[in-house]
């Protein structure tokens, strides 16, 4: 009886403590006026877009709208990053990708082209950049909602209204798909700015979770109601799901800490007045992940290209080789797959870190590394560590990104094995984390408890010098 008890009363403190810690920390969030107000502003912007996402384009018909080939290949990949609106053919069926689009060819050319770079590192430069990506997504845009319109008639022409002529059709669905992706951006621009969070990301975020709720109903029934094993096998697929998500919050707060010194400085000149300032010690965080889930989006669209080229050739063998390269379940492509994403790691990494800058920053700071001479040595041994910590990065985000293919050849439904890491949920803990970490520094400002009582949330926060 006293065993009994004694199970009884740790299982009660066990389950009690935490959801009065929760309770706790939602009272003091809620208790700050200002982090209120952003979480409010924030969750109605998202209203507005998932709303807008139900908006069907002018001309068509969504009673017999069926776009069966926006669920997979490229077009699977746009129709997820826009939330399900590429294949309702909504108002905003682009979403931000041609925005995603401009922005990372605007940093590309910041490494490629000298002027833009020096412009990324002032002020004023960086809002005249931000300018020209804006600039660049309505052309980004209008040249995909042409692509967008080519499409819908393969697709669904008879979805098309017949009232509405050719022209007229090309024209009223380019102008309101662009003015559709202009709108989802100021969105972002205004979460990012007024709310909480990175904007952009937590719309991309949302509307690639919306479809969970799907996908975990989908499974369920496919576990109890098809004969697929029972709640057993449900529970261990949602204890697997559990700890990929673990391992993802790993590798996305995955660092190497590299000690860092400041010099100190001598104030004055008299011996009484001799004041020995700095001699503080800090330490560089190199990420594990610094590509982020940029690899992975890469790879993808190297993948896709394979399914194009089904249609160009005759031969049943090429063919053969071209539909196993298709199948994201085959043993051929995720192994492409994965030296695809280490390859990209290692190539993303090297165009968005910059060893030799930080070395530089380092020195006009009076800091260096321990045992390491400033400037040319201190780089290379910046750029010599980031290398170690890239290869087990690198491993690690090719094993996330074959993991849905993994899970759907063990038989998780197509939709739920999405989840299980690749592009989808890298992009989804990302996201989540960068919000709390905004979050818990209102409230340490505050001066209540952190989320973490073991420790602060860290984010996706870049390492010194590096450019995101």
């Amino acid at each position: 009886m006293r065993l009994l008890s004694f199970i009884r009363i740790s299982f009660f403190r066990l389950t009690l403590v935490p959801v009065k810690k929760l309770i706790e920390t939602l009272k003091n969030i809620w208790s700050i006026e200002e982090l209120r107000k952003r979480i409010i502003y924030t969750l109605a912007l998202i209203l507005i877009y998932r709303v807008g996402s139900y908006v069907v384009l002018p001309g068509i018909d969504p009673q017999i709208l069926a776009l069966e080939g926006s669920q997979e290949g490229l077009l699977g990949l746009f129709n997820m990053f826009a939330g399900g609106s590429f294949s309702r053919a909504s108002i905003f069926a682009l979403g931000v990708m041609p925005y995603i689009s401009a922005s990372i060819f605007m940093q590309l050319a910041g490494i490629v082209v000298p002027q833009i770079s020096k412009l990324q590192k002032e002020e004023s430069g960086r809002r005249k950049v931000n300018q020209y990506t804006r600039y660049l997504t309505v052309i980004v845009t209008a040249f995909q909602a042409s692509a967008y319109v080519a499409y819908l008639r393969t697709q669904s022409a008879g979805a098309i209204v017949p009232e509405f002529g050719a022209f007229l059709f090309w024209l009223s669905t380019v102008v309101v798909l662009t003015a559709g992706t202009l709108f989802v951006m100021w969105l972002g621009e205004k979460i990012t700015d007024r709310g909480i969070g990175n904007g952009v990301s937590l719309l991309i975020m949302v509307g690639i979770f919306a479809r969970l709720p799907e996908s975990l109903f989908q499974e369920f029934a496919a576990k109890n109601l098809g004969g697929g094993g029972g709640l057993l096998i449900f529970l261990i697929e949602m204890a697997l799901f559990i700890a990929v998500i673990v391992g993802l919050i790993l590798l996305t707060q995955g660092v190497r800490r590299i000690p860092l010194n400041y010099a100190r400085r001598v104030i004055g000149s008299s011996n009484a007045a001799r004041e020995i300032a700095g001699g503080s010690r800090d330490f560089i965080p190199l990420k594990v992940n610094s590509a982020g889930v940029m690899p992975i989006i890469f790879a993808q669209a190297i993948m896709f290209i394979p399914a194009t080229l089904i249609g160009f050739t005759d031969s049943e063998t090429a063919q053969g080789v071209v539909r196993s390269l298709s199948d994201y379940t085959s043993a051929p492509y995720n192994i492409v797959y994965a030296i695809l994403v280490i390859a990209f790691t290692y190539f993303y990494t090297a165009l968005i870190f910059n060893p030799t800058e930080m070395a530089d920053n380092l020195k006009r700071n009076n800091s260096f590394i321990p045992g390491v001479k400033p400037g040319e040595p201190t780089a290379n041994y910046i750029a010599t560590i980031m290398d170690r910590i890239t290869l087990p990065g690198a491993l690690f985000l090719a094993i996330a990104g074959v993991l849905p293919g993994v899970a759907a050849l063990l038989g998780v439904t197509s939709g739920f094995a999405s989840f299980y890491g690749g592009t989808s949920m890298l992009i989804g803990v990302g996201v989540i984390l960068d919000t709390l970490q905004q979050i818990e520094s209102h409230l340490l400002m505050r001066r209540y408890d952190g989320l973490m009582k073991t420790g602060r949330i860290s984010g996706r926060q870049p390492a010194a010098g590096a450019s995101v």
